[in-house]
């Protein structure tokens, strides 16, 4: 194989050079695209370790890029990195931003998302682990002409959204709780949103918000 210094060596390169300089202008080309869509820092070392190696297809061990997901009911086409969290996928990717980010960590569960009827944590779920599995976000609860869910409705009634920001991740995980458990005890609902923490501390507002749910729905 043509040695590539050479292609910094300043000399012209041949005919025999030009399927590998292709090949280096179209990393280089998905390295700039990396950039824009997902920050310098994961996208270089996606590059650099990769290198401009010859053949075709994705190198051995590594995930397809472009990949399909199911959200919100929608079939959704997205280029994904290898070390991609869902929480960034949605949001940065596909817009989603009702799916808030906080810790990042999988602590306080502002970025909770139902994945086939079960909460996650998108913040600590690879977007690569989602595969056919149907997520539902924030967004997916709204009804076609944009009216809230009855969820939604009761937690505005029960005043439980103080500065609003884990609000998303407490609907989420009451809407899972819901699912399973329509008519849940208080107790019940306190430990179906334990892993969701509230800063302004308006624990009960939510709890009364996820008893005035179960009455409606």
């Amino acid at each position: 194989m043509k040695d590539p210094t050479t292609f910094f060596s300043g000399s012209s390169p041949t005919e025999a050079d030009e399927p590998q300089l292709t090949r280096c202008r179209s990393s280089r080309r998905a390295f700039i695209k990396g950039v824009i869509a997902s920050g310098a820092v994961a996208a270089s070392s996606a590059y650099f370790l990769s290198g401009c190696t010859p053949g075709e297809g994705p190198a051995a061990g590594s995930v397809e890029r472009l990949i399909s997901l199911h959200i919100n009911g929608k079939i959704r086409r997205v280029d994904v990195l290898p070390n991609e969290t869902l929480a960034m996928t949605l949001r940065y990717k596909l817009g989603l931003t009702g799916t808030k980010l906080a810790c990042d960590r999988g602590e306080c569960g502002a970025c909770t998302v139902v994945i086939d009827g079960v909460t996650h944590y998108s913040c600590s779920t690879l977007t690569h682990t989602v595969g056919a599995r149907s997520v539902r976000t924030i967004e997916g609860l709204q009804g076609p002409d944009g009216e809230l869910h009855p969820i939604q409705q009761a937690f505005i009634d029960e005043l439980g959204p103080q500065c609003g920001f884990c609000t998303p991740g407490q609907i989420m995980s009451t809407v899972a709780l819901l699912e399973k458990n329509p008519r849940p005890t208080r107790e019940e609902a306190r430990r179906a949103l334990s892993g969701n923490l509230c800063r302004c501390g308006a624990y009960d507002h939510y709890l009364n918000s996820v008893m005035r749910a179960a009455e409606v729905i």
